[in-house]
């Protein structure tokens, strides 16, 4: 019986926690701007260890519903505990500080993924 609860408890799948965070840029953003958001926004898995996964991509659905959002970046985390360390952390704050002078909106949903 012992074994059959470990097995089952094996093959449930393991929950992910996703960060997703897409940004509108301001129009007189320059691409050196956008550029230095996104090589900070990269560099944040290597600063943060709760970090378990990330990648980023720009816009390109044809569908025409991006109301102005240009960038989108997923951060995985494997508990809420992580995601609360890697908030108020400070290479995390620094990003932002980073950001804002550049940002006119941006728009954050975070979801239990199962993978």
């Amino acid at each position: 019986m012992n074994s059959r609860s470990n097995a089952e408890e094996a093959a449930k799948p393991e929950k992910l926690l996703r960060h997703v965070v897409c940004f509108k840029f301001k129009e007189e953003a320059k691409p050196s701007d956008k550029k230095a958001v996104e090589d900070a926004f990269a560099a944040l898995p290597s600063k943060i260890k709760q970090i378990s996964d990330f990648e980023w991509g720009t816009n390109n659905s044809p569908e025409m519903l991006d109301q102005g959002y240009t960038h989108c970046f997923l951060v995985t985390f494997k508990s809420e505990a992580d995601r609360e360390a890697y908030l108020p952390h400070p290479a995390h704050k620094e990003f932002v500080e980073l950001l804002l002078p550049h940002l006119e909106e941006a728009f954050v949903i975070d979801y239990w993924a199962t993978k």
